[in-house]
């Protein structure tokens, strides 16, 4: 593999990592003006940008694009021995054929692959990637790897209210391996809790619905409760200590503030200490969510490519995960990294590409919101008027080939690269 030496940390766990959040973006405060939304309350957001799909960009142009510069830097052996495909996805474009089937085609992968999709909500890739690494550790398969890609799209408008600002667009590729270069997973060491609840849903392919009281007390919920289970497997394990850096999903960079500071009440940590601790462990894993918003199953591993990303690793150190989705399903588990880790992120080129999006205006944003409303609605023949928005792609700075969503024809999606 090229780029960063081989890892002299051993284990099984997370080889490589990469996201892609689309070509363009609008900032929080034009879609507030926009809206009418009042602009004392982006401050508990904590974001400043999200980004926006164009017509042409889909779960699976997503996904593909995601993964591609890492089934590239492979070489053709160590391509053909990704065994597992995963696609975690609450935007499936199908209710039997699984997104990954697509990407499989595209990223040109083994034919001797398992390929499978996901979904639960924004724990579908956790899920995917604790099962993975324990199929690589059973040592069944020698050598082998698994690729979990978690992709989704937004379909909210102004009825969503203050979550219209929140919500993201993009995809986390995430490769395991016995070559753990980006985060060697503490195996064993894991704490789960779950339940059944609507705290949010996509009961149709235009629309989500949420109750964001229940979501936000499930969420805080879960992170307690997952932690006191992971504490029960874990000797000796506490927050305040165990952990040099702490990663949790982000919906909004303003929950996992008021996360933190729950968690660490309940561990006895003196009130004067919050803020600085977490500047310290969290904020650094805030930096790419708050510009680009939920990406659904992504989000972990996107603020845990932040955290990589942020300067703030720069040697040995344990890293505590948090995972949550709706409906609802958790996970605090915990793995470690170093310097290594951020030198393999950053040859991703993670921050350039977030860079060089292109910022829409409210009217664009507008304009693009109905195409993008009817992204999974299946239909059996329909035709993307790619060049419509071209003039809007070609704003972003750095673009490369992409892979493209071009259409429908006999209710199969069509794609090619661009």
């Amino acid at each position: 593999m090229t780029g960063p030496e081989r890892s002299r940390r051993t284990g099984y766990g997370i080889e490589a990592l990469n996201v892609w959040c689309g070509l363009a973006a609008i900032t929080v405060p034009e879609l507030f003006r926009g809206r009418g939304l009042d602009p004392s309350r982006i401050e508990n957001l904590m974001m400043t940008r999200r980004s926006i799909g164009l017509p042409f960009e889909d779960p699976v142009t997503n996904a593909v694009n995601a993964a591609r510069p890492v089934v590239d830097a492979l070489s053709p052996q160590e391509r053909a021995r990704i065994e597992i495909l995963v696609t975690s996805t609450e935007s499936g474009v199908d209710y039997s054929k699984s997104v990954s089937s697509y990407v499989h085609k595209y990223l040109g992968l083994s034919r001797n692959c398992r390929m499978i999709e996901v979904k639960q909500a924004c724990f579908g890739a956790t899920a995917a990637v604790q099962t993975a690494v324990g199929y690589l550790a059973s040592g069944v398969s020698p050598g082998a790897k698994a690729l979990v890609i978690a992709t989704d799209v937004a379909v909210v408008d102004e009825a969503a209210e203050y979550s219209e600002p929140a919500a993201g667009h993009g995809a986390a590729a995430v490769l395991l391996s016995d070559d753990p270069r980006v985060m060697a997973m503490d195996l064993g060491a894991f704490g789960n809790y779950s339940y059944e609840t609507l705290d949010s849903a996509r009961p149709s392919p235009r629309f989500d619905i949420a109750d964001v009281d229940r979501s936000l007390f499930a969420y805080l919920d879960c992170l307690s409760n997952s932690f006191a289970d992971y504490a029960s497997r874990v000797e000796g394990a506490d927050v305040s200590t165990t952990f040099d850096h702490l990663v949790m999903h982000t919906p909004f960079a303003g929950l996992v503030k008021a996360a933190h500071r729950k968690l660490m009440r309940e561990s006895g940590r003196p009130a004067a200490d919050l803020q600085a601790d977490f500047a310290r462990r969290v904020t650094p894993s805030l930096r790419y969510p708050s510009t680009v918003g939920n990406l659904c199953s992504g989000s972990v591993y996107l603020a845990l490519a932040s955290l990589l990303d942020s300067g703030a690793v720069t040697g040995a150190g344990r890293v505590g995960i948090f995972s949550y989705g709706s409906g609802c399903s958790s996970e605090f588990f915990s793995g470690t990294v170093d310097e290594q880790s951020a030198a393999t992120v950053s040859a991703m080129g993670i921050a350039a590409h977030l860079e060089n999006r292109t910022d829409l205006a409210f009217s664009e944003y507008t304009e693009l919101l109905e195409e993008n409303l009817k992204c999974l609605v299946p239909v059996q023949n329909r035709t993307i008027d790619s060049g419509r928005w071209e003039a809007v792609a070609r704003r972003a700075g750095g673009r490369k080939e992409m892979l493209a969503f071009t259409g429908v024809k006999d209710y199969h999606r069509q794609y090619e690269w661009r």
